[in-house]
């Protein structure tokens, strides 16, 4: 008898030994929690500024190539002698600056 006795003193023993490491990591869940936050913020300060629309600094080029051609034919009423035309016509606009925004 003695024998199981001592047996469930000691399941009770690791019992509580349990529950006070549980309690302690209860305890300073907040604090790691904090810490771990605090990682978090100081890797993304280190990436340095984001980009922000209300401050852009922009390099525009614009290039529009156009073909055009078109073709004309009548006939007269009068002697029935036919009339044609043709034209073509190719332009290129480009347009390129810079653009600065600052302030919202």
């Amino acid at each position: 008898m003695i024998r199981h006795k001592k047996y469930g003193q000691t399941t009770i023993e690791y019992i509580v030994v349990i529950i006070i490491v549980l309690a302690a990591f209860l305890a300073i869940q907040s604090y790691l929690k904090r810490g771990f936050q605090g990682r978090w913020k100081s890797a993304i300060d280190d990436l340095g500024e984001q980009y922000d629309p209300g401050l852009a600094n922009t390099l525009i080029r614009h290039t529009m190539d156009s073909t055009t051609n078109t073709t004309i034919f009548a006939v007269p009423a009068g002697n029935g002698s036919w009339t044609g035309r043709t034209d073509a016509t190719t332009s290129i606009d480009k347009k390129s600056g810079y653009t600065a925004i600052f302030g919202y």
